[in-house]
């Protein structure tokens, strides 16, 4: 009798999931992971299906990109995209996950430091860099997280990669504590900055806090907190629809081409096209004549349209 109940439940909780399509801002709310986030946002909105596009650490505040929906289709492309951080790193103190969440595992004295000696280890963290990303991470080895073979104990041989570090600049220092503004591409890892930041200064470092400024394409993100979700839902779905975005904002750099209806019908249907847009426009977002995001296309070599990616959005 337990268990039809319980299948009954879940029965009704997918019944009340909304077939929902757009994208969140998410302000995330400090000890809570990436999944979690997205987890409580998706049970206040009701949305059938969810993702987030590059994942936070616990430790980490800021902007999340939550896709909903459709723009589950696109979370990979904000994940490739460029992003802007305010990091603050301990000088003189080492820690197993490089964060003030780890174990400390050696202290050494700071020596004395002027802006000139810092601001030269900073250009030489510019520009592309090889990184080890932490021991403790979400990356995966053999189909398994590192940060589980770590618990475990096991050694982990994590291979350097490059990373590219566009802006990394000092803004504040209180004693030992550095404030940092950091823009990197896909894949950069804060934590290892801290570390390799201190490790050429001489004393080590780790990462103590850390924010998520901006993601491309959104440069300035009116975030959303889960306490304002949650007050949103308390006032029906019109008011929570309301604080999402299109999945057209989440490809906003790219160029926009109109497509009238008997090419609508063709790219809908998988057929073969002429490109539609400048020869030399590249990838390109096409919308059909009621305005509806319809693919993401770029022309093939031999000048027709590749679907990259195909949107089936409700008629507005």
């Amino acid at each position: 009798m337990a268990k039809a109940s319980r299948k009954s439940r879940a029965t009704a909780l997918r019944q009340d999931l909304r077939d929902l399509h757009g994208i969140l801002l998410l302000d995330k709310p400090l000890g809570m992971s990436s999944n979690q986030a997205l987890q409580a946002a998706r049970r206040l909105l009701r949305a059938a299906k969810g993702g987030h596009s590059g994942a936070l650490d616990p430790l980490a505040t800021g902007l999340l990109p939550l896709c909903f929906g459709e723009g589950t289709k696109i979370a990979g492309i904000l994940l490739g995209s460029r992003k802007a951080y305010l990091a603050q790193c301990q000088l003189g103190v080492t820690t197993t996950t490089a964060d003030l969440e780890g174990e400390v595992v050696g202290q050494r004295p700071v020596p004395p430091l002027d802006d000139a000696v810092l601001e030269e280890v900073l250009a030489s963290l510019r520009g592309r860099i090889v990184q080890v990303p932490p021991v403790f991470s979400a990356l995966k080895q053999g189909g398994e997280p590192l940060y589980a073979k770590a618990r475990r104990g096991e050694a982990v041989d994590v291979p350097p990669r490059e990373v590219d570090i566009h802006r990394l600049e000092l803004l504040a220092r209180e004693g030992d504590r550095l404030q940092l503004r950091v823009e990197c591409g896909s894949g950069t890892y804060i934590r290892s900055l801290a570390v390799d930041l201190g490790e050429r200064l001489g004393c080590g470092a780790h990462l103590t806090a850390l924010r998520r400024l901006w993601v491309e394409p959104f440069r300035e993100p009116a975030m959303v907190t889960l306490a304002e979700l949650e007050q949103a839902a308390g006032q029906g779905e019109a008011a929570l629809d309301a604080l999402l975005l299109p999945l057209s904002a989440g490809l906003a750099d790219l160029p926009p081409l109109r497509l009238d209806e008997p090419l609508t019908r063709a790219v809908a249907q998988g057929q073969q096209i002429p490109w539609p847009g400048p020869a030399e426009q590249g990838r390109s977002t096409a919308f059909a004549p009621d305005g509806r995001l319809l693919a993401l296309i770029e022309p093939d070599s031999c000048g027709r349209v590749r679907v990259v990616r195909g949107f089936n959005l409700p008629t507005p």
